[in-house]
């Protein structure tokens, strides 16, 4: 596993506890070092590369930081991404839980093809126990606070 900074002094985080990891018209990635969590938030609509590229990124970022939680959040996300799924479920999914993921809060976007891209994903994953599903970033950011 690589060596992480673990929310060295050196690390910029702002007065919320917030620091920008990635950010990118398809998709912002943010540290939360109160929370001790990753936040992805995908935006508009993806293509299987920008899928694939996105989840190297939080991939990346859980290794960089030693991070167990992340709350995926789709809310901005349109559209079908079904031709990334299967990849994200069979082989993201594994990498991340090998890289100590233990608990994946996934908010549903409202688009219900983005939906079955979400439930193809979770469908295909021989982890699905890391991951609960939400229809709103409360009820997700509740769940993934209470989780240990």
């Amino acid at each position: 596993m690589p060596k992480t900074e673990r929310f060295s002094e050196n690390v910029p985080f702002d007065a919320s506890g917030e620091m920008s990891f990635f950010n990118e018209e398809f998709l912002t990635i943010t540290i939360n070092k109160k929370e001790q969590w990753l936040h992805s938030a995908w935006k508009g609509y993806q293509t299987e590369a920008s899928i694939m590229a996105g989840f190297e990124k939080i991939l990346e970022a859980l290794q960089t930081f030693g991070l167990k939680k992340v709350l995926n959040n789709n809310t901005g996300l349109l559209g079908i991404w079904t031709p990334a799924a299967s990849w994200v479920g069979t082989n993201w999914l594994p990498r991340m839980h090998a890289a100590g993921l233990q608990h994946l809060a996934w908010v549903y976007s409202s688009s219900r093809l983005s939906q079955v891209s979400t439930n193809e994903c979770i469908s295909t994953t021989p982890l699905p126990h890391l991951i609960h599903t939400f229809n709103n970033l409360e009820e997700a950011t509740a769940w993934l606070q209470s989780a240990v």
